[in-house]
């Protein structure tokens, strides 16, 4: 693999880091593909559960798939490559969100199901998009404040509450996709088992090149076995058109009424949460400090993406969390191996048979896989979490109650099917909405909106101004540069509740807003040594 550590020139200034590094085309090629291959069936899943839950045609199912894929190929781009202030310029995937989906379909099925249904989607999309993308340039004091509902005790337990939610969804794959004959099949868990041997095997004993590859060859590998086996088909593929061209407003002009508006208003201020810590999740993984510039530059491109979606014919989005893990595994950590993924995707959202062979890969092969990634996010939500100090009996109490109440929707799915009002069940049923909101709240009222109050930082934890390039050089850790590439690559300067706690605590400029860095200098990041 690429050297991409980070490296201190003769005349004192840090050369390109790992995230703005462009490989070279054939690898960020393979890098991307791999992405999207793990990214796919999150996409598609919505526009498949929303299309059959409103009674679309075929036709109009496959129409939907397309027009999300192409719309989330354009908003990864905005979001890796950023467009001026939007767009975090991190290696983060956008995806529809799984947040909207029961709030859609109650829209959707309150509005009489079909493509008129889609209208009123549609109208709530865009101005929750519009809304999400306003509210990402309100003034530097005033965002600051916000983010104090934010801080590491809450955008980690939301990160691990992500994971929790999505293993099963990958275990459901895994025994064969729910509703399929066989489902629960040994035969299924011995496909799913043996992708996620052949990965686990990759990453242990292969070299550096093969373990960033390692979900790509464990789809690629578990298809092939199970097409000879003749458990895959490609069938669907003859069957597919060449060209799909997706156009705005193709079942028609949306429809904007007030009570699906508001429904979409709170789905999006759940994955402004979502954003929020897959941003500092990332920013962790690949070494980059994070600040509110950032944090607001990715919510801005949650936002013009969720409208762009609603004109596309597709829905809310926002940073996947599937491909933070994905990128944790690999340690890949350039974002132009994100915009390669985009084009990807928009490739695939214009060409239905190029969709239609990524689909051909069997549920349980991609289920053995999904869980691995799904399972490393989890560990992305726990290392913010240790940041945290868990031994004040505030924070634990705000993370293990979250968790609690996100495994409500799964354990008693019951309650809300039938013991609660229809309205109140779509916006409730979902164990991420649960899980965040108890997050936001129990915080709230123990940590209240003052100083972070989660002990996270021992003293002297936040990097202090570099000193400048002609002066003496501090005393410290702090101040050492790398003793190697890996050590640079391995070991982040700067923890996402450091630049939480950073950023809450700097001075507020009494007018205009927050400077806005094009580049990390010597001051943004002092490496750490190596362990």
């Amino acid at each position: 693999m690429a050297r991409v550590a980070a490296r201190l020139s003769s005349n004192g200034e840090q050369s390109t880091h790992p995230v703005d590094e462009v490989l070279p085309v054939p690898r960020l090629a393979l890098y991307g593909f791999q992405h999207v291959l793990a990214f796919y069936a999150g996409a598609v899943i919505v526009p498949i559960l929303v299309g059959s839950a409103l009674g679309l045609s075929t036709e109009q199912l496959v129409y939907l798939i397309n027009a999300d894929l192409f719309t989330c190929g354009i908003a990864s781009i905005i979001q890796a490559w950023g467009i001026g202030r939007v767009g975090a310029r991190l290696p983060l995937i956008q995806g529809v969100t799984f947040t909207a989906v029961s709030p859609m379909i109650a829209i959707g099925l309150g509005a009489g199901g079909g493509t008129s249904a889609l209208l009123v989607i549609y109208g709530a999309v865009i101005t929750a998009g519009m809304a999400t993308f306003a509210f990402a340039w309100l003034p530097a004091k005033a965002f600051r404040a916000v983010l104090r509902i934010f801080p590491p005790v809450v955008t980690g337990s939301v990160i691990t509450i992500l994971g929790i939610v999505l293993i099963p969804v990958g275990l459901n794959d895994a025994a064969g996709g729910l509703g399929s004959p066989d489902y629960g099949d040994p035969k299924n868990f011995a496909y799913a088992g043996g992708t996620m041997l052949f990965i686990l095997v990759l990453m242990k004993i292969g070299k550096p090149f093969l373990s960033s590859i390692s979900i790509l060859l464990g789809l690629v590998g578990g298809t092939a076995l199970a097409f000879l086996l003749g458990d895959a088909s490609f069938a669907d593929v003859g069957k597919s058109d060449w060209i799909g061209v997706t156009t705005p407003f193709h079942f028609g002009m949306p429809r904007f009424e007030w009570f699906p508006i508001l429904l979409m208003l709170i789905v999006m201020l759940i994955t402004m949460v979502e954003t929020t810590g897959d941003t500092y999740a990332i920013g962790d993984i690949v070494g980059k400090k994070i600040d509110g510039e950032t944090v607001a530059r990715a919510l801005r491109a949650d936002g013009a993406a969720t409208a762009l979606g609603g004109i596309l014919n597709s829905f809310p989005y926002v940073a996947f969390a599937e491909n933070v893990g994905l990128v944790r595994m690999t340690k890949v950590k350039s974002r132009f191996v994100v915009v390669a993924a985009g084009v990807f995707m928009i490739i695939l959202g214009l060409l239905p048979k190029a969709a239609a062979a990524v689909a051909a890969v069997p549920h349980p092969v991609l289920g053995g896989a999904a869980t691995v990634m799904f399972a490393m996010v989890a560990l992305a939500g726990i290392q913010t979490l240790a940041k945290v100090d868990l031994k004040e009996e505030k924070n634990a109490l705000v993370v293990g109650i979250s968790l609690a109440v996100a495994l409500l929707p799964p354990t008693v799915p019951v309650f809300f099917q039938e013991g609660m009002n229809k309205d109140l069940s779509s916006l409730l049923n979902s164990g991420v909405t649960l899980g965040a909101t108890a997050a936001i709240v129990l915080n709230l009222v123990f940590n209240g909106l003052g100083k972070p109050s989660v002990g996270e930082l021992p003293a002297g934890a936040v990097p202090a101004p570099a000193a400048p390039v002609d002066g003496p050089a501090p005393d410290g850790p702090s101040a050492q540069a790398p003793s190697s590439p890996d050590s640079a690559s391995q070991v982040p300067a700067t923890t996402a509740s450091e630049a939480a706690e950073a950023l809450i605590n700097a001075p507020v400029p009494a007018e205009g807003p927050a400077p806005v860095p094009d580049q990390d200098g010597p001051s943004a990041q002092t490496p750490a040594s190596p362990a």
